[in-house]
This record gives structure tokens, C-alpha cells and sequence, in this order.
């Protein structure tokens, strides 16, 4: 019996409340709204339920693939012959802890926990309530925007490692840099976290976001399907200017265009593919390294596909 089969037998029998899905199209759970199937899909609802999947996974020698809210992912077309574990409909803990303390479940939306803290009277998180992303992707990638990045509020961070064993890590075990983590390297689980935020007035912290979320309106393709920032930001540049600059705005391919609202993200029209999609990235980061010199770096993660080089 092949891994997979084996491990969704194991599931079934374990877990029989489990929500276990097959051949479960990816367009459903990407922000892109485009990718083939998974063969196995897992949607646990707590913590004790991803520790069980874990173990079972281990022991069939099986390496799941955490997915949050699939809004920094492209999948292939064709699929992924890959088991699936998505965790916002379960570790949606989200509390205050003492005075500057706030505990955040990965399955909470970074959007969920910035409102909170707006209410609690905490500043620090403001800067992310526009990230169209979960925690747990925020930690992984260490999301930011508008000079504001996870890394500044982290104070440790709850994972299960491969046998489904809690761990807590912090400092320089995070090993947080601009968009990434110890998590790219390391296939463990993120839970949650805890942030430390600083007291403020809620009605600032408020109009911040306010702002932050009208300048977002004004400048970003938020009507579209994306992945947000389709590039990471180049020393010394900013990828849209630089898009932009090589007359880049506006050209697509298939349903694939570079916003003309906001040159640095790639969005949807309709209809586009993980093809479209893909295409459209090498035909920028190329003809952006021909002109200027400067090799653009996909922010994106791929699942069951492959980035070409220029």
C-alpha cells in the first residue's frame, strides 16, 4: 500500500472525526484561487487532533505540508501528490497575557490579532492588519509592511517538531530575516505565539490602522486574487518601481497580470493558471535583470511547481 493511502487508512481509523479530504482542488485554499488537487487534505480543529495527525504521519514516514490561509502560495496546475495540513479552522487562541503581552494561535489572521490589540490598547502589530495571512504564515515568513515585521514583536514561538513533541523557541533559534525564518529550514509546526506589544491609546492605534488600510486601498490590487508582493524587496530598490521602470505595468499573460495599480504584484484577471502564473514571473524577473541588472527574488512559495531562472 503507497504512503499516502496507508497514512489516510491510519487517519480514518484514528481520527474519525477528522475532516479528510481527496483530491482536494488547492483554488479553494490559495489566495490566487488557482492549483490543482491534493491527494490528501487534512483540516484538524485543535491542537490535540494536529499532534495525533503528526505522529501517525511520522510513523508512516510520511512529511505533511502546513498551509495557512494560502495567501503566500502558488500550486501547480496538476496538483501535488503531497499530504496537506491546514490549521486556521483549529489553534485560534488569541488573549492577552499580563500588560504587554499578547498570545496569538497560528490559525488566528494576522487581521484578527491587530483589531485585538487595537481594543486591548496595544501598539506594535499595526502594521500587519492589512497582511492578507495567518500567524502562523506570518511567523513563518516573518511577514511585514509599512516598516513594521513580525521580528519586532516575537517574543517565542510554540511548534511541534516531526513526532508531533512541543518545543518553544525564541531569540536567535527563529533565526527571523527579511521574509523567512528557521521554519523554511526546519519542518516543524507552528501553534502559536507570543508577542510583546506596548501599551498605547486604542483610539491612535485605531487611526493608524486606518490609514495604513486606506493607503492599502488606495495603491494595491486588493480586488484582485494575488499573493500580495510577488517579490522581495532588492537592496537599494523597490521590485514595483523597477517593474515599472522597465514598462512592465499592465503586461499579461493568459488570465497573469502585472497589476497596473501596483506594478509589484502579480494578480488574477480570471481564468489565470499556476502556468499563466509562473510565466509571468520569469517573463518580469528577465526582462527586469536585462534592463536594470537586478535580479528579482519571488516572495511566493511554490508547491508542486518550479520557479525558472532568467
Amino acid at each position: 500500500m503507497e504512503p499516502l493511502h496507508a497514512l489516510q487508512t491510519k487517519l480514518k481509523q484514528h481520527l474519525p472525526q477528522l475532516d479528510l479530504r481527496v483530491a482536494e482542488p488547492m483554488a479553494k485554499h490559495t489566495t490566487f484561487r488557482v492549483g490543482g488537487p491534493a491527494a490528501l487534505l487534512a483540516l484538524p480543529k485543535g491542537e490535540g487532533e494536529v499532534r495525533q495527525i503528526l505522529q501517525l504521519a511520522h510513523q508512516m514516514g510520511v512529511a505533511p505540508f502546513f498551509l495557512g490561509k494560502g495567501s503566500n502560495l502558488l500550486v501547480a496546475d496538476e496538483g501535488v501528490d503531497r499530504f496537506l495540513v491546514k490549521l486556521p479552522g483549529g489553534l485560534t487562541r488569541l488573549e492577552r497575557e499580563g500588560e504587554t503581552g499578547l498570545y496569538v494561535g497560528s490559525g488566528v489572521t494576522l487581521a484578527q490579532a491587530a483589531t485585538f490589540a487595537a481594543q486591548a490598547g496595544l501598539s506594535g502589530l499595526e502594521f500587519a492588519h492589512g497582511i492578507p495571512g495567518s500567524l502562523g504564515g506570518g511567523v513563518f515568513m516573518n511577514a511585514g509592511a509599512y516598516d513594521g515585521e513580525m521580528a519586532q514583536v516575537i517574543a517565542w514561538v510554540d511548534c511541534l517538531d516531526e513526532t508531533g513533541a512541543p518545543h518553544r523557541l525564541a531569540g536567535d533559534d527563529l533565526a527571523l530575516g527579511y521574509r523567512t525564518s528557521c521554519f523554511a529550514q526546519r519542518p516543524w509546526l507552528i501553534t502559536g505565539a507570543r508577542l510583546t506589544l506596548t501599551p498605547g491609546d486604542p483610539a491612535a492605534i485605531r487611526a493608524k490602522m486606518a490609514d495604513l488600510a486606506q493607503r492599502r486601498r488606495a495603491k494595491q490590487p486588493l480586488e484582485y486574487p494575488s499573493a500580495g508582493s510577488t517579490f522581495k524587496r532588492p537592496p537599494g530598490h523597490f521590485a514595483g518601481g523597477l517593474i515599472e521602470q522597465c514598462g512592465l505595468k499592465g503586461y499579461q499573460i493568459g488570465g497573469a497580470q502585472v497589476s497596473e495599480k501596483h506594478a509589484g504584484f502579480v494578480i488574477n484577471t480570471g481564468g489565470a493558471t499556476c502556468q499563466d502564473i509562473l510565466d509571468l514571473i520569469h517573463h518580469v524577473r528577465q526582462v527586469v535583470r536585462d534592463q536594470t541588472g537586478v535580479l528579482l527574488e519571488p516572495e511566493v512559495r511554490l508547491l508542486g511547481a518550479a520557479f525558472r531562472e532568467p
